[in-house]
């Protein structure tokens, strides 16, 4: 490695702070519960725990863990708790080697027998089968096998939004949407010196902990962290070009680095979105399962999203035809109705009239000047996914 390398290297990590640390600590002896379906019991599992039982009976099996990292909203409050995201799932990185789908059913196989151990004690194990553990308490399962993405995620239930995502990743080109989501935690020292020291961590006795900014200088991402800013690089390189994350963050009070440069990334992020995301349904499921997802506990904070949402794609959408761009447009207003119905900012009516601005090439007399677009009265409820979701 060359001493440019090495120099770019040690300025994407750093070491965390005594303060950090106590906080990763606290997040992995947080107990957290796993809703069953039906009349499964709700488990009760701590991250640190499952990570332990999960990496010990992958390695009994032949497969090889080199780490385990936190990631996401998780890590970003470690390292700075106010942050203004607080942190909702518990995203856990699995470094390994995938080398054929029989491994990818070993990792599948591993999970749900460990998920018997958290069982509470009086349940029959004898005739729990795996794949009623799978439909018990598995939300979501997905599994990507490309040249330069070979990764699985198990996803466990919670039914506030807290979810335990279990990711095992071999490569994953893209690994990070915005400077402030960018920090994987290595767990390895923490891990290691609960099992071997029998003395408790002080200020002056605890591991040495590393975090890394997958989005390059640590100080830097950090820095956004703390300032509450907003940078990427090649939001195209992101599936869904990180537009709800983005307008998720404005909604947040969080302001770009550079509104120039911002405004022209807007347009790579409304065209990725809208590539992978082209049918005016596919479209709809994915903003309400996000809505769904990502507010807990900030349910105020729906509409001004989906206000902002409007607005980007208005002024940045440069790929559709003019009635694909206007039944999105209509799509997200009539959502933005239904946030506001919900909570109470205007009648609960069983359908809303939404006016609009004809384009200007519309001249003929009998054109309608107005949408009348139906909203429902509840959200979608997700079913569990049967089989592993393929991610394109």
């Amino acid at each position: 490695m060359s001493s440019g390398d090495t120099s770019e290297q040690s300025r994407r990590v750093s070491v965390l702070s005594w303060d950090q640390v106590q906080r990763l600590d606290s997040i992995l002896g947080e107990s957290v519960p796993i809703h069953g379906r039906g009349n499964f019991p709700t488990l009760s599992v701590q991250p640190r725990q499952i990570v332990q039982v999960v990496r010990a009976r992958l390695e009994e099996r032949g497969v090889v863990v080199s780490d385990v990292k936190l990631n996401g909203s998780a890590a970003s409050h470690v390292l700075h708790e106010d942050n203004g995201l607080g942190y909702k799932d518990l995203d856990l990185i699995f470094g390994l080697t995938l080398t054929d789908d029989n491994t990818f059913r070993v990792v599948m196989d591993v999970v749900l027998d460990c998920l018997v151990d958290f069982l509470p004690e009086g349940v029959c194990r004898d005739r729990i089968t795996p794949l009623a553990l799978k439909d018990a308490y598995v939300q979501k399962l997905v599994k990507v096998c490309k040249e330069t993405d070979r990764w699985s995620l198990i996803s466990l239930s919670n039914n506030t939004g807290k979810n335990v995502e279990l990711k095992f990743v071999d490569s994953l080109r893209r690994q990070f949407e915005f400077s402030v989501d960018s920090f994987q935690i290595t767990l390895d020292s923490l891990l290691l010196f609960d099992r071997c020291s029998e003395t408790a961590m002080s200020e002056t006795f605890h591991p040495t902990v590393q975090g890394e900014s997958m989005y390059g200088d640590f100080e830097e991402a950090l820095g956004h962290l703390r300032s509450r800013t907003i940078a990427t690089r090649n939001p195209e390189e992101i599936r869904g070009g990180g537009l709800l994350k983005y307008c998720h963050l404005l909604a947040r009070g969080f302001r770009p680095s550079s509104e120039t440069q911002m405004k022209q990334m807007q347009r790579y992020m409304c065209s990725r979105f809208f590539i992978d995301f082209p049918d005016i349904n596919v479209q709809q499921r994915k903003l309400e399962a996000y809505l769904q997802n990502h507010f807990a506990g900030m349910e105020h904070k729906r509409y001004e999203c989906l206000v902002t949402l409007r607005r980007v794609v208005d002024e940045s959408t440069v790929c559709l035809m003019g009635h694909e761009r206007r039944q999105t447009l209509a799509l997200i207003s009539a959502l933005a109705l239904r946030v506001m119905a919900e909570q109470n900012a205007i009648p609960a009516l069983s359908n809303i009239t939404c006016y609009y601005q004809p384009a200007p090439y519309v001249r003929d007399v009998n054109f309608s000047n107005y949408y009348v677009a139906q909203v429902q009265s509840h959200l979608t409820t997700w079913n569990s996914y049967q089989t592993w979701l393929p991610c394109s």
